[in-house]
C-alpha cells in the first residue's frame, strides 16, 4: 500500500472545530495586517504618482528610480531590512507594525503606477479647459482629476488588495502570528499539518472571494463618467 494513512473522519472533524478558534485569532491579525497595508499603500502611492508626473526631471526621474527599486526587490528582503535594520538607527517597530510598514511601502510602487495610469487617462481637454479657468494646479486634481480617475483605477486596486491578502504569510518571517504562522505551529505541535493548512487555504479563499465580491460591487456603483463633486 503507498500510502497509509488513517482517516478517521469523526477525529479529523472534532479536531478542525477544536483549532478553529485559534486559527481565526490568526486571521483577524490577517485581516488587520492587510487593511492596514493597503490603506498605506494608497496614502503613498498617491504623492509617488503626482511627483512622478511632474515635468521637472530632477523631481520625476528620482521619483521613478524610487518606485523601480521598491517593485524590484524582494518583499522579504524589505520586511527583513525595516525589522532588523531600522533599529540600528534609532527605528525600532512592533513586529507586526514592521509587517504592515512592509507591505504599504511594496504595494505604494504598484499603486503608484496605478494612480499614474488612471491620471494620464483623463482626456487632455479636461486639463486644457481647467487651466483655461485659471484654476490652481491643486484645484484641479482634486475637483477634476482625480474623481474622474477613481472609477477607472478601482479595477487595478482590488487586484492589488488580493495580493496583498495572499502576501501575509511572508509577515511571519518576523514572528507576526498571522493565520498561516499558527497553522504551522498547530502542525508543529501536533505533528498533523494536513487539516490545519487546509483550513488555512480555505479560510484565504474566503477572504480573496469576499474581496474580489465588493471591489466589483464598488466599480459597479461608481459612475463610469467620475464621482459627483457635490
Amino acid at each position: 500500500m503507498l500510502f497509509n494513512i488513517p482517516w478517521n473522519l469523526s477525529s479529523n472533524w472534532t479536531f478542525a472545530w477544536s483549532i478553529l478558534p485559534i486559527l481565526l485569532i490568526g486571521l483577524e491579525v490577517t485581516i488587520k495586517a492587510t487593511i492596514f497595508g493597503f490603506l498605506l499603500a494608497l496614502i503613498l502611492g498617491l504623492p509617488l504618482a503626482l511627483l512622478r508626473a511632474v515635468p521637472f526631471r530632477i523631481i520625476s526621474w528620482p521619483t521613478a528610480v524610487l518606485i523601480e527599486f521598491i517593485r524590484d526587490t524582494p518583499l522579504l528582503v524589505q520586511v527583513y531590512f525595516v525589522y532588523y535594520v531600522l533599529p540600528d538607527y534609532g527605528l525600532i517597530f512592533s513586529a507586526f507594525l514592521t509587517g504592515t510598514i512592509a507591505l504599504g511601502i511594496q504595494y505604494s510602487a504598484y499603486t503608484a503606477e496605478v494612480y499614474r495610469a488612471g491620471l494620464e487617462a483623463i482626456p487632455q481637454g479636461q486639463w486644457e479647459a481647467a487651466k483655461a479657468l485659471s484654476l490652481q494646479t491643486r484645484r484641479i486634481y482634486r475637483d477634476i482629476v482625480i474623481p474622474q480617475a477613481i472609477p477607472r483605477i478601482v479595477p487595478a486596486m482590488g487586484n492589488y488588495l488580493i495580493s496583498i491578502i495572499k502576501d501575509t504569510p511572508i509577515l511571519s518571517a518576523v514572528t507576526v502570528l498571522e493565520v498561516l504562522n499558527v497553522a504551522k505551529i498547530i502542525g508543529d505541535r501536533t505533528f498533523r499539518y494536513l487539516i490545519p493548512l487546509s483550513m488555512v487555504g480555505g479560510l484565504f479563499l474566503i477572504l480573496t472571494v469576499i474581496s474580489s465580491v465588493l471591489v466589483r460591487y464598488i466599480e459597479r456603483r461608481l459612475p463610469k463618467e467620475g464621482i459627483p463633486l457635490k
